[in-house]
């Protein structure tokens, strides 16, 4: 196995102490989930009118659906509140010094994309290797792509980073496509090269999505745990937190709309891989996976599949149940940076999942909870007030009141948790930038904001159900990377 050992330490600027000691100490809000939750159940209770139309079985159903992820959801940000780990509290974390790290960046090479790669993987180099002193960086990347000269010359920067070149003419045996092709040839290459061993792991990491001290701390807590852990009990994939610093925002109104996406790190991520079973799938970041494990699952699951990273999750769940767990490590990584980019990456995401949740491939009991999460958001539009509103005016019957009372309660724990994802997803964000707090106005924009964000979340969601429905050929998009 080809390893590079490093003698010394990486000095830690004052920025990244700060930013240290700001992670250590966040825990998820209560207030901001059950003050909105008391108001919209008074409101909802005062203005309920019974009513058994059409349109109140329809708004029944959709203001019902979300409750399972939502109930998720909680469980995972009470789980952070009460569980900080005992080990990790009382000793000082210790560099990995028996395991090798392998940081797997994939890259599609272009021009519009390199600026971010570049500041992801000096991001590595720079905070890694205290915590690693076994690790190399492993670019990832197509034969003859746009920016190779640029990637080469980045490569030789640093004795730690290494290019991967997938051959244009390469095909796995399933034909598998797009990104998952391009792993599936690293993960072979690991295996030539004897490093599919239960002591390599391998970090998954997007070519727009970089690391600080913080990251590469957590990250060793979590494989020494593994070291000491018995080998029925240790994990053998853990995923961590995925944060949008405002530096690196070009356009700070789709950083506010993806403050939603660290919050479902947070919760549903949380709850379910934190707990053994990734059943709501993963992210491609920041997810740490043992080569040996790795080797067993390869990425070569057909030429259909555009969310690897969730097919994946589910075939873990299969193979390994039990076995995964989640860490309390941010990475860095950047908005799209328009409304258009935002659409198409909720696209593609939706378009690949509702895929997946109908693949028979994978069985129906590692399906069924990211099947009623992704039925959730394509009909999230139908749970906006003036969806609601039209709805009941084109049918004539303004009472949008539910069947019963009761779902008046469960819409509003499902709209307070919608507020409580913005706000806490907003505070972390906040946190893992340089100044480390929310501006005054930006939680109250936030909160206003929602309704254009669920249209935003719906509109790319409903065009990736319509692609698969129309049984359209599969495009994996890549939108451009701010820098």
């Amino acid at each position: 196995m080809a390893s590079t050992l490093v003698d010394g330490s990486v000095p830690h600027s004052r920025h990244n102490q700060k930013l240290t000691q700001r992670t250590a100490a966040w825990k998820p809000g209560i207030i901001p989930f059950l003050l909105p939750f008391i108001l919209l159940v008074a409101m909802g209770l005062w203005t309920y009118r019974p009513s058994s139309s059409a349109l109140s079985w329809v708004l029944t159903i959709v203001w019902s659906l979300p409750v399972v992820g939502v109930m998720v959801g909680i469980q995972g940000a009470l789980l952070i509140r009460r569980r900080v780990r005992q080990s990790d509290r009382m000793m000082d974390p210790a560099p990995v010094d028996q395991d090798f790290l392998i940081v797997l960046c994939p890259t599609i090479g272009r021009h519009d994309t390199y600026p971010a790669l570049e500041r992801s993987v000096l991001s590595y180099v720079e905070h890694m290797p205290e915590w690693f002193p076994y690790m190399r960086v492993d670019i990832l990347t197509e034969e003859g792509c746009e920016a190779a000269e640029a990637i080469d010359r980045l490569a030789q920067s640093h004795p730690l980073i290494r290019v991967i070149t997938v051959p244009k003419d390469y095909v796995p045996a399933n034909g598998t496509r797009f990104k998952a092709r391009a792993n599936h040839y690293a993960h072979e290459l690991r295996i030539a090269e004897g490093e599919a061993l239960d002591y390599v792991w391998v970090l998954h990491m997007d070519d727009d999505t970089g690391v600080g001290p913080d990251t590469a701390t957590s990250l060793a807590q979590f494989i020494n745990r593994q070291r000491r852990a018995h080998p029925d009990e240790a994990k053998h994939m853990a995923q961590g937190i995925l944060t949008y610093p405002r530096e690196n925002a070009v356009n700070r109104f789709t950083w506010l709309a993806d403050a939603v996406r660290p919050a479902d790190d947070i919760a549903r991520f949380r709850a379910l891989t934190g707990l053994g079973t990734p059943a709501a799938g993963v992210h491609g970041e920041l997810l740490v996976l043992r080569a040996s494990i790795e080797a067993t699952i390869g990425w070569d699951f057909g030429p259909k599949e555009i969310v690897e990273d969730a097919r994946l999750a589910l075939t873990f769940c299969r193979k390994y149940p039990g076995r995964s767990d989640w860490f309390n490590g941010r990475c860095y990584g950047a908005s799209p940076a328009n409304s258009a980019d935002f659409i198409k990456q909720r696209e593609r995401w939706a378009w690949g999942l509702v895929a997946l949740c109908f693949n028979k491939a994978v069985p129906w009991r590692y399906r069924w909870f990211l099947s009623i999460c992704v039925a959730t958001w394509i009909l999230g539009p139908l749970q906006h007030i003036a969806a609601v509103l039209l709805l009941g005016w084109l049918v004539n019957d303004m009472n949008t009141s539910p069947v019963t009372q009761s779902v008046v309660i469960l819409w509003s724990l499902n709209f307070a948790y919608v507020i409580w994802t913005y706000w806490e997803g907003l505070r972390l964000n906040a946190l893992a930038s340089v100044s480390g707090r929310r501006k005054w106005w930006e939680p109250i924009v936030v909160v206003a904001l929602i309704p254009v964000f669920s249209v935003l979340e719906g509109v790319g969601g409903f065009k990736g159900f319509l692609k698969f429905v129309r049984r359209e050929e599969n495009k994996f998009v890549v939108i451009a990377k701010p820098a």
